[in-house]
């Protein structure tokens, strides 16, 4: 066995011709099956304004899995706080640990819709393959989105008129002490959330590159989860800028690193591209500002137009999304894992049919527990 833990990332997909009641049960089905495979972690994200993505509240989701499973850890992945504040975080989390003691995890990221940020001076990352092996492909802008429509009016309804995002450092440090039963304003007044200081709740932060997510997280000792499935350009610049960060904490002698992977098995290779269809015009939807559609079939996928501009949006994606049969996608996997120095690593599987997205997670499972 290779040691190293598996989790889930859900962005409770809706499918074309379905609701998102029923991807949300689905969900919580997969919750409930994975916790069975063995899984040890079950993470929901949260997007908003997307027509093919139920996951807008983790909170919410969070708290029925919660109630339909029973030893998974769940947590959220992430919560974007640009748009909200420290005490509504811990407030809502805080609920949910009162009721399902130790099994939370806090993932917080900075707010969607806002490219991160480099120093002029940093260097471009490693483009190429890893000595081992593992695909860093060029590194994707998202400058075409600044100032689209579509961006600008989910800013606007997900902020409050006037209302501008706190420094990210700053909203973790007290999103922290609030956590710790802590926190005390600049005039010395003390502030606790009621509930909201489990000690059972680990708090990850969420990243994409080497910026201020992972300085954050290594400034603080807190456990740091890269983004490979979507970013992974730049995946290993965002694990050695947090481990250059990093200060041993109350809760963390050492730096721990999870790594998500976009995952879809299948029992050969070809059964596993066929499902895996939809990914491409999925993101090319997401890229495009269009908002993520309901995941087509794979005969809906083959069926729409797709140009060489298409192509190249989302090469990076789908050139770095790991599918075949169980074998082939662990191997992936553990190149990933060795070219990152990963703790664990968090998968992410979306198919059309639930039934497949089930079979795919079982089967990693089962590959990943003979290793």
């Amino acid at each position: 066995m290779t040691g190293v833990p598996l989790g889930v990332l859900d962005l409770v997909p809706i499918s074309s011709g379905s609701t998102a009641a029923e991807a949300l049960h689905r969900s919580i089905d997969l919750a409930r099956q994975t916790e069975s495979f063995g899984y040890a972690r079950y993470w929901f994200a949260e997007h908003h304004l997307n027509p093919g993505v139920a996951g807008s509240s983790p909170a919410v989701v969070l708290a029925l899995t919660a109630s339909a499973t029973s030893v998974i850890r769940i947590g959220s992945g992430a919560v974007q706080l640009g748009h909200r504040t420290a005490l509504s975080t811990v407030e809502e989390f805080g609920l949910i640990d009162a009721l399902h003691p130790g099994r939370l995890d806090l993932g917080l990221g900075r707010s969607a819709g806002r490219p991160p940020q480099r120093a002029e001076a940093a260097p471009e990352p490693f483009t190429g393959h890893a000595p081992n092996g593992l695909l860093i492909p060029p590194r994707f802008s998202f400058a075409h989105l600044l100032g689209h429509p579509r961006v600008a009016l989910q800013q606007k309804l997900l902020n409050l008129p006037g209302a501008g995002p706190q420094d990210y450092g700053e909203q973790v440090d007290d999103v922290l002490a609030l956590l710790r039963g802590e926190y005390r304003s600049p005039e010395g007044v003390e502030a606790h959330a009621v509930p909201g200081g489990g000690a059972g709740v680990q708090v990850w932060i969420l990243g994409s590159s080497g910026g201020q997510s992972a300085e954050t997280a290594g400034r603080n000792g807190l456990r740091f989860a890269a983004n490979y499935h979507v970013s992974p350009a730049t995946v290993l610049e965002a694990v050695e800028a947090y481990r250059a960060a990093f200060k041993p904490s109350d809760g963390l002698e050492r730096p721990y690193v999870s790594v998500s992977a976009d995952v879809v098995v299948a029992e050969d290779d070809a059964t596993a591209r066929e499902l895996a269809a939809g990914y491409g015009p999925w993101v090319r939807s997401i890229r495009t500002a269009e908002g993520a559609v309901p995941f087509p079939s794979p005969a809906e996928a083959r069926a729409l137009p797709w140009t060489e501009a298409d192509a190249k949006l989302v090469a990076d994606r789908v050139d770095t999304q790991f599918t075949g049969s169980p074998g082939t996608v662990a191997d992936h996997l553990e190149r990933l894992r060795e070219a990152t120095g990963a703790d664990e690593l968090l998968i992410t599987t979306i198919t059309h049919d639930h039934a497949d997205r089930v079979r795919s997670y079982r089967l990693l499972a089962e590959e990943w527990q003979r290793r």
